[in-house]
């Protein structure tokens, strides 16, 4: 079955090795009839929640006017959800940090999303994969909130340059991430 998906990037970096994870796992999700909308979040204006607890009253999921609505509606529409970022200083990265704190005008607001799927593409540059936690358990935590369905993880450790990612098999567990929704 076709389905929406939204990819949701956190690294800064077009050429890094999460977008090239990133890239994969689109192709491939393409490939097999999925709908992709992808968000470089890192491109985007977004501010950090302003917790004024005003969510969707203005017809918006968030008051504060910026390209977090335009996500919002995205994810409102799709049956999936790809977050793709790197691990910045042990946690997920600023540019992408936004967005997954003003997710919680959807818990705010009573918004049903308990439908949903999701999976995390993820890469660091130490060779200890717990080093990922930063990442994983912040949104399967906010992901569990929601009532998400966990699909998948790729996480994909030691890669530091921009390139290394082909030394590892980290965009093949991309694409078969894909065969998932």
């Amino acid at each position: 079955m076709s389905k929406k998906i939204v990819v949701i990037t956190g690294s800064p970096r077009k050429k890094g090795n999460s977008f090239a994870m990133t890239e994969a796992f689109i192709k491939a999700a393409e490939e097999k009839g999925h709908t992709i909308k992808r968000f470089d979040a890192a491109m985007m204006n977004i501010s950090g929640c302003h917790a004024c607890e005003t969510c969707f009253k203005t017809g918006k999921a968030c008051s504060f006017d910026d390209d977090f609505n335009v996500i919002a509606l995205a994810i409102q529409e799709a049956n999936a959800i790809v977050f793709s970022m790197p691990v910045y200083w042990y946690t997920i990265p600023a540019q992408i940090k936004a967005v997954i704190d003003k997710m919680f005008s959807f818990y705010h607001a009573k918004i049903d999303l308990s439908e949903k799927e999701y999976a995390i593409i993820t890469c660091c540059e130490e060779d200890d994969k717990s080093v990922m936690d930063g990442i994983r358990i912040p949104i399967e935590k906010s992901a569990a909130l929601l009532k998400w369905k966990m699909v998948g993880t790729v996480m994909i450790p030691a890669v530091v340059n921009i390139g290394d990612i082909d030394n590892t098999d980290g965009c093949e567990q991309a694409m078969a991430l894909a065969d998932k929704f």
